[in-house]
């Protein structure tokens, strides 16, 4: 009897185990709980121990944005969701703004990686120069980022007729932002 109440207690323990690590896993098709199928009306549901923050008007001439915050109880920002239309709860998620760096891929990529990391782990298949930022794209993973053109160097900075190529971004530049495109 004491074995069968052990194995259950060891059963019960690695399930919880495994779902705490599930609610942080990141992939194509997943960010945490969160799926590529799920719908806005879903999001109570799926965050019930955390807090959602919904867009409001400020004014009746004002629309809502329609992005969504969700927080961990204790006030972590977790994700951004950006719904492909606003105000439809029957809609589905078109991007995700992870937040924090708990979240990770099966490779082990967080929002705190490095683009050496990054690009060792992933495929980098494109980088553009935006007016801020480079964006690079992992497409066989429905995922890019944005790294600060502060961090990357001055010749390239200020020359919008460049082409920026993943080599000449430099190891250690950090993501400022990190997207799961749907």
């Amino acid at each position: 009897m004491k074995k069968v109440i052990v194995l259950v207690c060891s059963i019960i323990i690695l399930a919880s185990c495994n779902n705490s690590d599930e609610k942080f896993e990141w992939s194509k098709d997943r960010v945490g709980v969160l799926t590529k199928e799920h719908m806005v009306a879903q999001l109570d549901s799926l965050y019930s121990n955390d807090s959602i923050v919904r867009p409001t008007a400020q004014s009746e001439y004002e629309s809502a944005s329609g992005i969504i915050e969700i927080y961990e109880k204790g006030g972590a920002h977790l994700l951004t969701l950006t719904p492909y239309t606003p105000d439809d709860p029957s809609s589905k998620i078109e991007y995700v703004q992870i937040r924090d760096g708990r979240f990770k891929t099966e490779k082990g990529i967080t929002f705190n990686s490095t683009f050496k990391e990054i690009n060792a782990a992933y495929k980098i298949s494109s980088v553009d120069l935006l007016i801020e930022d480079a964006q690079v794209r992992v497409d066989e993973q429905s995922f890019y980022f944005t790294i600060n053109q502060s961090n990357l160097p001055e010749s390239i900075r200020f020359d919008p007729s460049i082409t920026l190529d993943k080599n000449m971004i430099p190891d250690n530049a950090t993501p400022e932002y990190v997207f799961v495109s749907w």
